[in-house]
């Protein structure tokens, strides 16, 4: 999903990024709604601007409308994505319901994950924009997470929000302030760390963060891993930890195990994950409990050299759960998987047939060897959602209780009575000239 040709300067990235929902035009003669929007832009650089030390030609901020005519737009946009040191969406009804908006949420959101990965230090440069107020049972998991107090920017702006305070004179002064310390708050997260720049990606490619509106989602992630305790022969235990949740195939690139990130990975797609070892859960082999959600398996290659947790791998191949999928991550960096790889993975491919040829078929990368933190990334999502189809196809069903009713059937008018000798007589419509004339609003009257 990287665009490809993309080198970034940091005198070029926007200090912010504006995403936004456009509203339709309801009539030709009306001027473009949007235009409410980029004023409140235009406030926000200018503010930015005289609070900080931007020199002249900076980008203050960044919102598609400054994408010229010839210009490539969704190279451009990948790239103030992967730049900006702060995201705002403006919150409205109509931008969750927008997979754009979703898409550009995630891109971002992607950046914090890595950094936090990687540097083992959280980090979160969203700052959102009241826009038109969402009720809090609408919001989606991304937005609920988020910790923002709106009312610091004042009352008026949290039951009006910047819409409403723009577009009436009797807000003008709590439409300045709200702006203002909305652009003061960008500038304390930029300056406070915010987060690094990352590759450039195509974000028509990417998921939205939004999911979508079936409710919550849960999401099991199993980790079959060995531990630092019991490592295999020949293998350091610097990829591992006291549980196989603190598996780290990355390392040391990465300072956090593998599961956390996909966590992440996976509240960024609006999913509840919940951490499972492999080793510390029950033999589900002959598990008639219906699944609660799809599930994602990640597989350390070395953890078939022990010969219980192999056996065991072998038989949940062998049960019928499709909605269980397997990631096989593969640091290419790492010496000892590189010399072992051969017998590695012809030990997977004979423990777990099934499994691997339904990896292939569905998603190859997911168990050939997932080389990096960013490929992982970029897999995850697709697993994640061929995982959910296979569950909604064996998922429980929950039909409503009682009586179910008659299926309501259309029958013509000769058929009317003729199974019910109490019945009204099947009439049959006669010529025009003898039908009943219609009845008029003066007929209505004299009765």
């Amino acid at each position: 999903m990287h665009v490809p040709g993309q080198e970034r300067s940091g005198d070029h990235a926007p200090y912010f990024f504006l995403s936004y929902a456009h509203t339709p035009r309801y009539g030709s003669a009306v001027p473009d709604p949007d235009m409410w929007v980029e004023r409140l832009y235009q406030d926000l650089c200018g503010h930015v601007m005289a609070l900080t030390d931007l020199p002249a030609g900076s980008a203050a901020g960044f919102m598609d409308r400054e994408i010229h005519s010839g210009e490539g737009w969704s190279e451009r946009l990948a790239e103030s994505l992967a730049t900006c040191r702060v995201f705002v969406p403006l919150f409205s009804p109509r931008y969750f319901g927008s997979a754009q908006c979703g898409k550009e949420w995630y891109a971002f959101a992607q950046r914090a994950i890595h950094q936090h990965t990687r540097s083992n230090r959280a980090t979160d440069a969203i700052v959102p924009a009241l826009w038109v107020p969402v009720a809090p049972h609408a919001l989606p998991g991304a937005a609920e997470r988020l910790q923002f107090n709106h009312r610091d920017f004042g009352v008026p702006y949290v039951t009006e929000g910047l819409y409403g305070l723009i577009k009436l004179r009797i807000f003008r002064e709590d439409y300045e302030r709200a702006v203002y310390e909305l652009a003061k708050r960008i500038v304390s997260v930029a300056q406070s760390g915010g987060v690094e720049p990352g590759p450039a990606v195509d974000y028509r490619k990417v998921p939205s963060a939004f999911g979508t509106p079936r409710g919550a989602r849960n999401l099991r992630v199993t980790v079959a891993a060995a531990t630092r305790d019991r490592p295999p022969e020949g293998r350091s235990t610097d990829y591992y930890g006291e549980s196989a949740l603190d598996w780290n195939p990355f390392h040391p690139s990465s300072a956090r195990p593998l599961a956390s990130f996909a966590a992440d990975l996976a509240h960024s797609l609006d999913y509840q994950a919940t951490l499972v070892s492999f080793d510390e859960e029950p033999d589900r082999q002959d598990d008639k409990t219906a699944p609660t959600g799809p599930e994602i398996l990640l597989l350390d290659r070395w953890a078939l050299s022990d010969p219980k947790r192999r056996e065991r791998l072998g038989r949940l191949d062998a049960s019928p759960q499709p909605w269980v999928s397997v990631m096989v991550p593969w640091n290419r960096d790492d010496p000892e998987s590189h010399a072992a790889e051969d017998a590695l993975t012809a030990a997977v491919d004979e423990t777990m047939p099934f499994k691997m040829d339904q990896g292939r078929t569905a998603c190859r990368s997911a168990v050939s060897g997932i080389h990096s933190l960013q490929a992982f990334s970029g897999i995850l999502p697709q697993v994640v959602e061929l995982a959910a189809a296979q569950y909604l196809k064996h998922a429980q069903a929950f039909p409503p209780t009682g009586r179910r009713p008659e299926r309501f059937r259309l029958v013509g008018p000769e058929a009317v009575g003729a199974g019910d000798p109490a019945g009204p007589p099947a009439i049959a419509p006669g010529p025009a000239s003898h039908r009943a004339p219609r009845a008029t609003p003066d007929d209505a009257e004299e009765l």
